[in-house]
């Protein structure tokens, strides 16, 4: 799912998803923190801000995590209208505000997706009696109390509406994921690069020190490719060099492009571009001029620009520094 149609022709009104975090006493900040700052750098790079968010408990009020910061909340509500839930963990998988089988009902019913993170995966599986993701001290534990249980030793797993996870640090790799499936590959990576996050790994992936063999997500060409473009932002390379580099067919490296990350090499390397002309339009004192030119656009930026995001970048810089333009109910996740 895209924000602009594959010919580039921006769609109205560009599309907002709301992001609930639930949280119980005691949540994890480090999961907190993956979830929400990603988002609010998605919001950055993107010219129309796509995500919005808000932070709910049973009860509503402040909340503490262990490192005794506090969070205003608001309570649950019976009918969720959020496109997405995060429930974090709080480091007890035994604690029973993470019990929320109703809670979850009302959201998935309503079609969200809920991402259970840690403890509140644990608590689920072990509720349910089924087998899915969650740390692996949560696996190992849950293994010593019901014998047979199994958990995955992957990041996440999915089922259905339901994505259980590791939580902790993998948090940032599972929200990256959703950015890169409802946005763009190349946003993905900006997001990623901003926050110096090396290699964004799936949810296949193997937890470190689980005690099963990590393995090596992506595919090397591919990552190659990729690294190359983001060297050469001012002078873009011609696809055709890119390919001599890596010593594959150009519908080799289309075909990598399509399959990993449902684009094509010149979409993926034009928005890139683009992404960075958004950073620097917006924490720049650069021309617009001199950011198409940065960003390897030598004519016609501005007519670019407006194609792609409905917005011309003079009108993106002068709403961001007004403040106009942040998604309501974005809860200090703004710029």
């Amino acid at each position: 799912m895209t924000q602009q149609k594959a010919t580039g022709a921006p769609t109205s009104p560009p599309r907002v998803w709301t992001v609930d975090i639930l949280l119980a006493e005691g949540f994890v900040l480090t999961e907190l923190s993956a979830v929400a700052e990603t988002l609010r750098i998605a919001n950055r790079v993107l010219a129309q801000p796509p995500f919005r968010i808000c932070y709910r408990s049973a009860q509503g009020g402040q909340l503490s995590c262990r490192a005794g910061l506090l969070v205003d909340t608001d309570p649950y509500i019976d009918r969720p209208d959020a496109d997405f839930a995060f429930v974090l963990g709080n480091t007890d998988p035994d604690h029973p505000a993470l019990s929320l089988g109703r809670v979850l009902q009302g959201y998935t019913s309503r079609g969200a997706r809920v991402f259970l993170l840690a403890e509140a995966a644990a608590r689920y599986l072990k509720d349910q009696g089924r087998g899915g993701a969650t740390h692996w001290e949560n696996a190992a534990l849950l293994r010593e109390r019901q014998g047979l249980f199994e958990a995955s030793h992957a990041l996440a797993s999915e089922d259905g509406p339901i994505i259980t996870c590791a939580g902790m640090g993998a948090t940032t790799d599972i929200v990256l994921a959703l950015i890169g499936r409802l946005t763009s590959a190349a946003a993905q990576v900006s997001v990623a690069n901003i926050m110096l996050h090396e290699q964004v790994r799936d949810y296949s992936s193997l937890q470190p020190f689980s005690g099963a063999r990590p393995t090596i997500t992506g595919d090397r060409d591919l990552d190659h490719a990729i690294r190359l473009m983001q060297a050469n932002i001012e002078e873009p390379l011609p696809i055709g060099e890119i390919v001599a580099e890596l010593g594959v067919s150009t519908r080799s490296l289309e075909r990598k492009f399509r399959t990993y990350l449902a684009t094509t090499p010149n979409r993926f390397y034009r928005e890139m571009r683009l992404n960075k002309a958004n950073n620097l339009l917006l924490n720049t004192t650069m021309s617009v001029r001199e950011i198409g030119l940065a960003c390897g656009f030598q004519n016609g930026f501005s007519t670019l620009y407006k194609s792609v995001f409905g917005i011309t970048p003079f009108v993106l810089r002068k709403r961001r520094r007004l403040g106009t333009d942040q998604p309501p109910d974005f809860q200090n996740v703004g710029e």
